[in-house]
């Protein structure tokens, strides 16, 4: 087991499996093509949802030791989910689920849960000092419906019992797996049945709130009535019921059950359009209980569970699908005027920044992205251009060395390009978390203006084969002074790239090199970063040249105002001798917009052009590369404490 962090608000026992999404919309499920990966299963997502609402949340379940169990543990850490319970089981395989949306009212799914891992946890698994700590434990329906795991639910259940852990219930009725439909019938949501309903009410009553549809409520009340199904279901508990009620909303029944639905305290649900059902019902449990563990007034919970039920319904996926905080305030506030969430700007905007699993405070980075100045040194050194994938691998290495010996993993990364420096990038990719590396690739065409893209005109296509965590880098020579043609040009290109960017999930660096003209370098930045915010673009990262101190906090003032949720500044470089550097560096001394330096000529320039000639080996081109790597973070560091024009 992980070690546990501090008090859980929220502690999720259940389901945990890798869900295989199809990305054609409409398609049977036999005529899928391709499918996106995401980590599911309705206790993951409630245990997500409600960490990226504010909650402190943590699961209980187990997972396979092979590569999918891996990703859902450190997919969990990504979302704040406290994976102490967490258990991985030598036998078993993670379970997984395949989803098609072939329409609005149709979504073939297909569980692959035969002996799974999460179906395995047991009583010993449980550590009752850290659940019985929790505020609130959530239990799903799915995890009673065998001896083996209904046996470590009540165990469960009586450590929150004994410790005065809240209990709550969600229903989450699937037949298919209590052995009511085939297999390869996961979609059906109901089917009578006298077991399960008599099984379901020998433990609801050890739960403080219970939540369902009308369907789940009807067969854990056996009747088709929801009225009678309420009642019967109130017989047996004294819990808080909280009926979801799709369009018309949902309903929370304290006490006696009145004679009609809307007699309960009912808050009407948010019309939008449906995507995809599937998960909706996890982030309005989260929404709920974001309330109901605060102690909120219900109709506070319920707007929130409603809301978040609707953001999800528009979306593709179920926890990447699951709003944070920060968005679904935005969207209770402005969901009247909200039909499409999936596709309203700020929404996208405000769930692609908000749900960002890594933080970056500071960054140094060596940058070797360059194609043509590569070219040109092999060219004069008489070396094929062949050598220059060892040369960016040699590279790399000269930046890790840095970064262990100065101890700045979690600040450290590389620019480098995947024409010459794919062996780099892919030794650079999927390291341990605590050896991780900022990546950063570019897409511009070199020298292009107006600007084009490497690998053709779609860059779109050409970001679906990019590591997820790889940020994309592109340089535009730009000034909002150019000709109307070529700024419309370009204006164009970055607009297509904005769009790319915002489809595959990855952040955006651009960077900013003003032409040659009569505007001053400082002046003619802060002009095209208001541009390009005005156009609607709003990268994640910021590249910029060295500027005067007034325009430095000009352009930092406007990320403020049109992007809070921008990254922040890097500082590029261009062959400044280290000196140069040291003097551009303290004009952004001070300013929390700017995090760190991307520099490569600097670093990299002499060593590189020695050892295509042959005078240097490949230790000593690493070494004077990092010697040089390790200079410039000292005059960064240094420069960061300069105050006297801060």
């Amino acid at each position: 087991m992980i070690a546990p962090t501090a008090q859980i608000d929220l502690v999720c026992l259940g389901r945990a499996g890798v869900d295989l999404y199809a990305e054609q919309i409409g398609s049977r499920l036999e005529d899928v093509s391709s499918f996106a990966k995401y980590i599911g299963g309705s206790s993951t997502n409630i245990a997500c949802c409600g960490a990226r609402l504010g909650l402190r949340t943590g699961l209980v379940t187990r997972v396979g030791d092979e590569h999918m169990g891996r990703f859902i543990r450190e997919q969990l850490m990504r979302e704040g989910v406290d994976a102490h319970g967490v258990i991985t089981d030598p036998d078993r395989l993670t379970a997984l689920v395949v989803l098609g949306i072939e329409d609005r009212d149709t979504f073939p799914l297909i569980f692959y849960r035969e002996n799974c891992a999460d179906m395995a946890i047991s009583p010993e698994d449980l550590d009752a000092e850290w659940i019985g700590g929790a505020r609130s434990l959530l239990i799903t329906g799915t995890h009673f419906s065998t001896d083996a795991v209904h046996q470590t639910s009540m165990a469960a259940l009586a450590i929150a019992r004994e410790h005065g852990v809240r209990t709550a219930i969600d229903i989450d009725y699937r037949p298919v797996l209590w052995g009511l439909t085939t297999r390869g019938d996961g979609e059906t949501r109901f089917v009578a049945n006298d077991r399960v309903t008599e099984h379901l009410q020998g433990v609801l009553a050890h739960f403080d709130l219970v939540i369902g549809t009308e369907e789940e409520m009807g067969i854990a009340g056996g009747s088709s009535d929801t009225l009678q199904a309420l009642r019967n279901v109130r017989d047996v508990t004294d819990a808080t019921l909280v009926l979801k009620r799709g369009p018309f909303g949902a309903t929370v029944f304290e006490g006696e059950i009145p004679h009609s639905l809307d007699d309960g305290i009912t808050v009407e649900g948010v019309t939008v359009e449906v995507m995809n059902v599937l998960g909706a019902g996890d982030a309005f449990a989260a929404g709920f209980l974001s309330g109901w563990i605060k102690g909120e007034a219900h109709e506070i919970s319920l707007e929130r569970a409603n809301a978040a039920g609707a953001l999800v319904v528009s979306r593709h996926g179920c926890t990447p699908a699951m709003p944070t905080a920060e968005e679904l305030d935005w969207y209770l506030e402005h969901a009247d005027t909200v039909k499409r969430p999936d596709t309203h700007p700020e929404l996208q905007y405000l769930h692609r920044v908000t749900t960002r699993s890594r933080q970056w405070p500071s960054l140094a980075v060596m940058a070797f992205d360059h194609r043509i100045q590569f070219e040109e040194m092999a060219e004069s050194a008489g070396a094929s251009t062949a050598r220059l994938s060892d040369l960016k691998s040699l590279l790399l290495q000269a930046a890790i060395q840095v970064l262990d010996e100065r101890g700045l993993y979690g600040r450290g990364g590389l620019l480098c390009d995947d024409v010459f420096g794919q062996d780099a990038l892919n030794q650079a990719t999927g390291r341990a978390a605590n050896e991780s590396l900022w990546i950063g690739r570019p897409v511009e065409l070199p020298r292009s203006r107006p600007l084009s893209f490497e690998h053709g005109e779609d860059v779109g296509t050409s970001l679906r084969h990019w590591p997820e965590d790889h940020v994309v880098k592109c340089l535009v020579c730009y000034s909002t002074e150019d000709e109307q043609a070529l700024r419309d040009a370009q204006e164009q290109r970055l607009l297509e790239l904005w769009r790319a960017v915002c489809a595959s999930g990855h952040e955006l660096l651009l960077e900013i090199i003003p032409p040659a003209e009569t505007l001053p370098t400082g002046v003619s930045v802060v002009y095209t970063v208001e541009r390009m915010y005005a156009l609607g673009i709003r990268p994640d990262w910021w590249k910029l040249p060295c500027l005067d101190r007034a325009s430095a906090k000009a352009v930092c003032d406007s990320i403020d105002t049109h992007a809070p949720h921008c990254r922040g500044i890097v500082v590029l470089g261009l062959n400044a001798s280290v000196d140069e550097l040291a003097t551009g560096f303290r004009a952004f001394a001070g300013l929390e917009r700017v995090k760190g330096f991307a520099v490569g000529r600097t670093i990299f320039g002499a060593p590189a052009r020695a050892w295509l000639c042959g005078d240097i080996d490949d230790a000593h081109l690493i070494t004077q590369a990092a010697e040089n790597f390790s200079r410039v973070i000292t005059v960064w560091d240094d420069a960061m404490t300069h105050r006297e024009s801060a």
